[in-house]
């Protein structure tokens, strides 16, 4: 997100060249001043992290100066000032509103960036755990990954040259392995619970449809495991061959008790990119 704002700085420079030097009028208020005031003061809040303030700053020019381009980088600003003052669900709505609005803006794919941002942070580093010996487990929505995987996804194919589209593929990749493990624990849950059907389902889709993540050797050694259990042993064997072709080194080919109490829901390495 630190580029993001920096290139959105260089667009704020230009609207507000003149606005400094006439900070001298304290008198007035958001319901007041001119239209390049009232943008520069929502532009130094957000600059300054009051995101309270800058949020009811835009939302004042938006309301009294509804077109221009001062309303139109204010609509984007705002988006961001609601992000990072912790209203995801305003934010999201802002910055949709601004893409279905402004498709051409030169700042669109900054919009498709944000867009997936928020989805993203509101999940990112979530991954589903048991949280009692009997294997209940807690679920967090994983629809905000796959929105925010799709809304990235987008960004990339709209604008491939983007100065996010690096970014936004990275964190595609962290949501693909995020969205696996999804998947791995949910399967490694009804192993426990003898559900082995249902657990080789569940391994089954991960080789289906995440077959580029890490997850995908976990899955067959959980798919193995589960036709073992099915008494499926022709079909056992050819996964066990597909696993210990392709992955030689994973622990089950070792060990056909794998994995050992929780030791499968492996922690991801949250995404450490700036933002």
């Amino acid at each position: 997100m630190r580029l993001a704002f920096k290139l959105l700085v260089v667009v704020a420079l230009a609207l507000s060249l003149g606005a400094c030097s006439m900070f001298g009028h304290k008198k007035d208020t958001i319901d007041t001043m001119p239209v390049d005031r009232l943008y520069a003061k929502a532009h130094g809040d957000l600059t300054h992290a009051d995101y309270a303030a800058a949020v009811k700053a835009y939302q004042r020019l938006i309301a009294r100066f509804p077109s221009g381009p001062y309303n139109e980088q204010a609509q984007l600003e705002l988006a961001y000032a609601q992000y990072k003052d912790n209203q995801p669900d305003d934010a999201y709505s802002t910055v949709n509103r601004f893409i279905k609005t402004y498709p051409t803006h030169p700042h669109v794919d900054y919009a498709y960036y944000l867009r997936g941002l928020i989805d993203f942070d509101r999940t990112a580093g979530f991954i589903e755990r048991y949280i009692s010996r009997e294997g209940a487990q807690t679920r967090r929505d994983q629809g905000y990954n796959l929105q925010a995987f799709d809304d990235f996804s987008e960004l990339t194919r709209r604008f491939p040259d983007s100065a996010y589209a690096a970014d936004a593929r990275q964190r595609m990749i962290y949501l693909r392995n995020t969205l696996a493990q999804f998947e791995i624990n949910v399967a490694w849950f009804y192993m426990r619970n003898q559900a082995y059907i249902a657990s080789a389902d569940r391994a089954q889709y991960v080789i289906e449809h995440y077959q580029q993540s890490p997850q995908t050797a976990d899955a067959l050694a959980l798919l193995t495991r589960s036709y073992l259990a099915l008494k499926q042993d022709d079909l056992a064997a050819q996964t066990r061959k597909v696993l210990a072709l392709n992955y030689p080194d994973h622990p089950y080919l070792t060990d056909p008790n794998w994995p050992h109490g929780a030791s499968l829901l492996r922690k991801l390495v949250p995404f450490s990119g700036h933002h």
